[in-house]
């Protein structure tokens, strides 16, 4: 175990040393590189603000008016019934918009049954195997300028399920 926290306080470090030596190697002003790169980056975020400033409005007025756990106890009763617990259902619906907004739930579902409990390890589990569909979609998409998404969120739903199928059975399994 000592091995692997040795080997993960170099990783990082040694990756970027490794880059800058591959790019001297090749001829390429890497610092100029860099800068460009970090120029776009900078445009990209720009780019994908207002839609990053309207999802965390969209999920925070869900959240604070109540519709959230409306919605999810009423969906609660079936998933309950098929094996998912319904006090996890506003941290998967949370999920497939805002990954920062989930982390708050799951916190708040750590404070109420623990981190060792069947729902902390499916809420974990979940947390780690779901993707945040709508966000991707719409910054990335938006930022190629996408107009046909075609299978795209049939799949990530699909995605998604069987995730939240995959963090039932283990944590099950624990």
């Amino acid at each position: 175990m000592q091995f692997f926290i040795y080997i993960s306080n170099f990783i990082i470090p040694f990756l970027i040393l490794a880059i800058i030596s591959y790019g001297i190697l090749m001829g390429t002003n890497v610092y100029d590189t860099f800068i460009k790169g970090a120029r776009n980056g900078f445009f990209t975020v720009i780019k994908i603000m207002p839609t990053l400033i309207g999802l965390m409005v969209a999920v925070g007025i869900l959240r604070s008016s109540g519709f959230l756990e409306f919605f999810s106890r009423i969906l609660g009763h079936f998933t309950a019934s098929i094996g998912f617990p319904g006090e996890l259902v506003p941290l998967t619906l949370v999920k497939m918009f805002s990954s920062s907004a989930a982390t708050g739930l799951l916190l708040d579902i750590f404070k109420e049954y623990g981190t060792d409990s069947r729902l902390g390890l499916i809420a974990s589990i979940s947390m780690s195997c779901t993707e945040t569909i709508f966000y991707t979609m719409s910054v990335y998409f938006m930022t190629v300028k996408v107009t046909k998404t075609r299978y795209t969120l049939p799949g990530a739903l699909l995605a998604t399920f069987a995730g939240l199928v995959a963090s039932v059975i283990l944590a099950g399994m624990m």
